[in-house]
């Protein structure tokens, strides 16, 4: 079975991979078994490691492999994406069967096994059921419900959860640090959001961010210009226009943002992300310190004024209709239309 690389990753994201269980960040939950398992010599023929992009699923694969013993000329990895149909795992069931060159077991990652189809499922169960004792399978998806459940039972399943924004804000300003940069810490939070609960997609946004700064220290501005990112203001004035019901003032701070060349999806995902929190602090004061942490002193006593107007326009309905809105961006000829149309059915005069 051919070892398949996976798609090009940024240039940080490999150079700063976990190399240990220490190093896996924000799966404490899953490194304490696996370690506790390996030191106990208890390794189960198979895993199910399931969980969103970027959360170290594969990292912790490989990781896994090295602390059983396993020499990269025993670790196959396999892209079920690209080799997904039966004949694929058929030369896999006929390869697992030989001895491992040099350790004392063969490991295969079949990263996004989800891909593999129904003939190829059937196969591979087969040898799950009975594999031999010098093969360990570990599979990771981003789509755990498209496995069959016959798959899933025969695996320790573990299931990865998104970093919170403090540890990715953490790991983007160290690994700043070591490539000799510093970020402002409102542009680490801006990078850390925009990276959406993914360690990959994090240093991907850093690494773009790096290699166009014209010196070593990194603001928010120059975040928001090499990512399409509309600045707090401009966020903070639309809400604020919304709050007060102006539909008129809320259209033009749209256009506003578009015309400084603003990426609508990432308008539309901070925008969002600010009303959610303005209702959550509306309506659960138990969530304030968790939110607070969320944001820059500056932005978070902004929210929290906002949601504590009892005249506010801001409600559910609101985010609900925005929400909408969000599946149809890209979707449109004009791109903030989806936007538009959302805001004038719930702030717009009743005809």
């Amino acid at each position: 079975m051919p070892k398949n690389a996976k798609g090009v990753e940024s240039v940080l994201y490999r150079k700063y991979r976990p190399q240990t269980f220490k190093e896996i960040l924000g799966q404490d939950h899953i490194v304490r078994v696996l370690e506790g398992s390996i030191k106990r010599g208890n390794i189960a023929h198979a895993y199910l490691f399931a969980g969103s992009r970027g959360t170290g699923k594969t990292s912790l694969a490989r990781i896994l492999a090295r602390a059983a013993g396993v020499s990269t000329n025993d670790l196959y990895e396999i892209d079920a994406a690209s080799n997904r149909g039966i004949d694929d795992i058929r030369e896999l069931r006929e390869a697992v069967n030989t001895l491992p060159f040099e350790s004392p077991y063969k490991v295969y990652i079949v990263d996004e096994a989800h891909m593999l189809t129904k003939e190829a499922f059937n196969a591979l169960l087969k040898t799950l059921e009975e594999p031999p004792s010098h093969v360990i399978f570990i599979l990771a998806t981003t789509e755990v419900h498209k496995l069959p459940e016959t798959i899933v039972s025969r695996c320790q399943a573990y299931t990865f959860k998104k970093p919170s924004q403090k540890i990715l804000k953490d790991m983007i300003v160290s690994v700043a640090k070591k490539e000799g940069f510093t970020l402002d810490s409102s542009a680490a939070d801006l990078i850390a959001f925009l990276s959406d609960g993914s360690f990959r997609d994090a240093h991907g946004v850093l690494q773009k961010i790096i290699f166009s700064s014209s010196d070593k220290k990194v603001s928010i501005d120059e975040v928001e210009k090499v990512t399409g990112a509309p600045q707090a203001m401009l966020i903070n004035r639309t809400i604020e226009a919304i709050d007060r019901g102006d539909i008129g003032e809320t259209l033009l701070k749209i256009q506003e943002s578009l015309n400084k060349g603003v990426d609508v999806k990432i308008f539309l995902t901070l925008l969002l992300h600010k009303i959610r929190f303005i209702l959550l602090l509306r309506f659960s004061k138990g969530l304030e310190s968790h939110i607070e942490e969320q944001f820059a002193n500056e932005d978070f006593l902004f929210l929290k004024k906002i949601s504590g107007d009892k005249n506010s326009h801001i409600n559910a309905a609101l985010l609900g209709e925005l929400l909408n809105a969000y599946t149809y961006i890209g979707l449109s000829h004009v791109p903030q239309l989806p936007i538009e149309l959302a805001l004038i059915k719930v702030l717009g005069p009743s005809e």
